[in-house]
């Protein structure tokens, strides 16, 4: 079986939200615009330092399927569309997968121009 490698260019993008509502807008809108293929949705809890305190709250974690090649794109959309003065952005290359799948992420974000 043949299998994807880092070079291959695929990654997973982290971002999270306040509310379920927000996190699914945000996903509509990703999808909308070809950034990526794929995002899920999942409810968790942060904990983290802020103004000098350490806040914990329950957020909403996607989980986005992208080309890399897409990362800083994707980032700009993220911070445009985000109420939050930081969002998380986090890019993870994806080093190994199912060649049908990171294929299908290929294909489906593929019609942009770069």
């Amino acid at each position: 079986m043949q299998v994807y490698r880092m070079d291959d260019g695929h990654s997973i993008i982290l971002t999270t939200t306040r509310r379920r509502a927000q996190a699914e807008a945000l996903a509509e809108k990703i999808l909308e615009q070809k950034l990526a293929a794929c995002i899920q949705i999942q409810k968790t809890k942060s904990f983290y330092s802020w103004h000098e305190k350490i806040e914990r709250s329950e957020e909403y974690l996607l989980l986005i399927k992208t080309r890399t090649i897409l990362g800083s794109k994707l980032s700009e959309f993220i911070r445009q569309n985000h109420d939050y003065q930081i969002p998380e952005i986090v890019q993870i290359p994806i080093s190994d997968g199912s060649p049908e799948y990171l294929s299908w992420i290929s294909a489906v974000t593929d019609d942009l121009s770069l």
